[in-house]
C-alpha cells in the first residue's frame, strides 16, 4: 500500500469514527454548544462539510477555487464562521449530516484517483494529495474533539494521531510567521510517546531545543484543543518553550486557544447524551 493511499484510508476511518458519534444524535444534541465560541455541534459538522467541498473544488476546478481564495482574503477573520453559519441556517441536522457524508465520499474518490505528482491549490502553497488528505484528517480529528468534549465523550487515541503531530511539527515556522515573529533557525527535537508504546520522533537527536510528551497531548496542543497547562508536554530550551505557547497546526490567524480547565465555565448537561448513555 502506498503512503498516499494509507493516509486517505486513515482520513476515511477518522471521518467514520466521528460519523458514529453524531449519526444518532438528536436535534437537541446538534444544537448543543461546543468549546469553540458560538459554535454548536452542527457548526462543527458544517465546517467540515464546507471544507471538504472547498477541497473538492480546488482539486477539480482550480480556476473556480480562486474565487474562494479571494473571499478569504477579503474577510480573513470571518469567512470560516460565515460559511458554517450559512450551512447551519440552510440545513436541518439530518440534511447537514447527509451533505457531509456525500462531500467527503466525493473527495475520497477524487484524492484516490488523482495522478501521481498532482498538486492541489489551497489557501497557502499548493498541496500534494497526501498533504491534502493529512490536513483534512487533522481538521476532522480536531473538530471531532470539540464535539466529543461537548458530548462528554472520551475518545480512544489511535495511531492516526501521528498525522496530526506531523503537521504540528511541520507548521512550526508558520506559527511564528503568522504572529510576526522570526522563527529560530535551528531544528528542534520532538519526541512523542504513542498510546501503543511507540516513540515518534522528529528532528536531530542532539538538538538543544527539545519537546517531549504523550502523542495525544501534543496533538491537543497544536490544534489548540486544550491549554498547555493541562497537558504533559514539556520543553527544554527557551525557544522550544516559546513554541509550545504559540504552536498551531492549522492555517489562518492565531486561534484563541482554550482556557485552562480550572477556568472553563461549566457546560449544561446534554439531554441527548443522557439518552444515548442509557441505551448502552
Amino acid at each position: 500500500m502506498s503512503a498516499v493511499v494509507a493516509v486517505i484510508d486513515d482520513l476515511r476511518e477518522e471521518s467514520d469514527e466521528l460519523d458514529a458519534l453524531v449519526g444518532e444524535l438528536g436535534s437537541p444534541g446538534w444544537r448543543g454548544p461546543t468549546p469553540a465560541e458560538r459554535w454548536t455541534v452542527a457548526h462543527q459538522i458544517a465546517h467540515l462539510s464546507w471544507t471538504d467541498e472547498v477541497a473538492l473544488l480546488a482539486a477539480t476546478e482550480p480556476d473556480r477555487f480562486g474565487g474562494e481564495v479571494a473571499k478569504a482574503l477579503a474577510a480573513p477573520e470571518s469567512f470560516v464562521d460565515e460559511a458554517a453559519d450559512a450551512l447551519v441556517a440552510a440545513h436541518a441536522p439530518d440534511a447537514l449530516l447527509a451533505r457531509w457524508r456525500e462531500g467527503r465520499q466525493r473527495l475520497d474518490k477524487v484524492l484516490r484517483d488523482a495522478p501521481d505528482g498532482t498538486r492541489i491549490p489551497w489557501y497557502g502553497p499548493p498541496m500534494s494529495v497526501a498533504s491534502m488528505a493529512t490536513a483534512r484528517l487533522m481538521e476532522t480529528w480536531a473538530h471531532g474533539q470539540d464535539i466529543a468534549d461537548a458530548l462528554g465523550v472520551t475518545r480512544t487515541p489511535t495511531a492516526r494521531l501521528r498525522h496530526v503531530a506531523r503537521i504540528g511539527v511541520r507548521a512550526r515556522n508558520y506559527a511564528y510567521a503568522v504572529r510576526g515573529i522570526t522563527a529560530p533557525e535551528e531544528d528542534f527535537r520532538v519526541e512523542l510517546h504513542a498510546p501503543q508504546g511507540e516513540m515518534i520522533a522528529y528532528g536531530p537527536e542532539g538538538a538543544a531545543q527539545r519537546v517531549t510528551g504523550p502523542l495525544l497531548d501534543f496533538c491537543l496542543l497544536v490544534t489548540q484543543r486544550a491549554h498547555r497547562s493541562d497537558l504533559a508536554v514539556t520543553a527544554e530550551g527557551r525557544d522550544a518553550d516559546q513554541w509550545l505557547s504559540i504552536a498551531q497546526a492549522f492555517a489562518g490567524p492565531p486561534g484563541p486557544g482554550r482556557l485552562p480547565r480550572a477556568e472553563q465555565p461549566d457546560r449544561p448537561e446534554q439531554p441527548d447524551r443522557v439518552e444515548r448513555d442509557a441505551r448502552r
